[in-house]
């Protein structure tokens, strides 16, 4: 009697001993660790996390409070506190249409709209193709070469298509030693959004690849073996298979592409503005920058700045909210 009485604490008390409890039998929750603790625990991967944070913190949020230079007649030697507030009296110029403010809006939206047909695929079509490679080290090397223009600087850039495509460049040099007439494509206005969209799909393609090579590496070899099996052929099974397996990242991307849309790339631009004019090259980055830090209109190009940021956010809410209507995670869930 003694011996099964000790045995029936036993099995009672087993968990508390440290035998495991009888399947499907519930689960104490572990207590969570105070969260001092957990921050000393953690403390060395918070420190190398602490300058990226502080830097984020200091450029991203706090420079926020500086949209209230849009609401006043901002002075520089006077700073925010004492310069004079004028409401919405700088955001007149959005109303009033501002010749100078439409052509930057005008220029800005055909950009935009040219990046968005002719650049954002290209990175997709490039990463299809190496992809394609069979040879692992053949396209290691191709990728190599694609990558390296995206870690040169823009005034490189432009130096380089100067010295290719300038008046005195490769090209004419060799049309002239050729007897035939030299062609202006640098100075040239009639090919200018040309000329920056080439620029922007040799500089940044192949580094815009990473993401969707790394899609590409994880969808199931199984769903191509199956599609073989049932006879599909490789568009076929590009269009069944890669492209489905690629659609959340594309989605994703061109959502974050919709919300910085209306920034088309200032000091691209302004480098080339002197060869070209305003007419062409004036967008709403170089216009903030034109009347703002060079003419001291601090406070309408504020103004133009904040409402180009709230016009990306709402583009990125509603893309966001089209997406999850298609059944798509899109950049958050809802």
């Amino acid at each position: 009697m003694m011996t099964t009485a000790v045995e029936n604490r036993t099995d009672r008390g087993g968990e508390q001993e440290g035998r495991a409890p009888e399947p499907g039998a519930p689960r104490k929750p572990r207590a969570r660790a105070p969260w001092w603790r957990r921050l000393w625990r953690d403390r060395t991967v918070l420190l190398f996390a602490a300058p990226g944070l502080a830097v984020i913190i200091v450029f991203q949020y706090l420079a926020l409070g500086g949209n209230v230079i849009a609401f006043q007649d901002f002075q520089p030697y006077l700073g925010i506190s004492k310069s004079l507030w004028v409401g919405f009296e700088n955001f007149q110029i959005l109303v009033n249409g501002d010749p100078e403010f439409l052509g930057a809006l005008r220029n800005t939206l055909i950009i935009t709209a040219l990046q968005t047909v002719f650049v954002f695929p290209a990175p997709i079509i490039l990463a299809l193709i190496l992809h394609s490679l069979v040879s692992n080290r053949v396209r290691q090397l191709v990728q190599s070469v694609l990558y390296l223009p995206h870690f040169l600087s823009w005034v490189i850039v432009v130096a380089l298509f100067q010295q290719v495509l300038g008046g005195a460049g490769l090209l004419n040099n060799f049309l002239r030693a050729n007897g035939w007439e030299p062609i202006d494509i640098i100075g040239n206005a009639d090919v200018f959004y040309a000329l920056i969209t080439s620029q922007v799909i040799w500089k940044d393609t192949g580094w815009a690849t990473i993401l969707f090579l790394a899609v590409l590496a994880g969808i199931d070899k199984s769903l191509y073996e199956a599609a073989a099996v049932d006879g599909a052929s490789r568009w076929r099974q590009t269009w069944h298979v890669t492209l489905p397996g690629m659609r959340p990242i594309i989605i994703m991307l061109f959502i974050l592409k919709l919300g910085d849309s209306l920034s088309v790339g200032f000091e691209q631009l302004v480098l080339q503005q002197d060869a070209v004019g305003v007419g062409v090259a004036q967008v709403l980055d170089t216009y903030v920058y034109n009347n703002g830090v060079v003419g001291g209109y601090w406070g309408v190009s504020a103004a133009v700045g904040l409402v180009k940021g709230l016009v990306g956010l709402v583009l990125v809410l509603m893309a966001n909210k089209v997406a999850h209507m298609f059944g798509e995670e899109g950049v958050y869930k809802a």
